[in-house]
């Protein structure tokens, strides 16, 4: 059963920009950290960036720090990954994810409870 729902994926050139959505239909966000992940073809599931439930707090990947910026709306129960400066490297299914309790900045994905089905964001010229 699909908790979260993301969108907002496409095909971008190089130094390109994109901004993810993550949308909890059947739950409110309200009270859940936003993690999200992206895997890659052949690689494991790379944690990216999460928010805690509030907003107040953000952590990011070394890889995305400084070109990727993570938010939410809770008045929308939405979250928004804006990718910016966007590398072939970057290419791969994002996934969105939930996470129940105390805020974790591990990044690890056994940390959240519900997860979208992902959208593909693929960096070429």
């Amino acid at each position: 059963q699909v908790q979260l729902v993301e969108s907002g994926g496409g095909l971008v050139q190089p130094g390109g920009s994109l901004r993810l959505s993550c949308a909890a239909p059947r739950f409110t966000l309200d009270y859940y950290a936003i993690g999200w992940f992206r895997q890659a073809p052949g690689k494991e599931r790379e944690g990216v960036s999460c928010i805690s439930s509030s907003g107040g707090s953000t952590y990011y990947a070394d890889s995305v720090k400084g070109r990727f910026t993570i938010s939410r709306d809770n008045s929308k129960n939405t979250g928004y990954l804006q990718m910016n400066s966007l590398e072939p490297e970057d290419t791969a299914v994002y996934y969105c994810a939930a996470q129940r309790g105390t805020f974790r900045t591990s990044l690890s994905w056994r940390d959240y409870n519900y997860w979208g089905q992902g959208t593909q964001v693929t960096v070429s010229s």
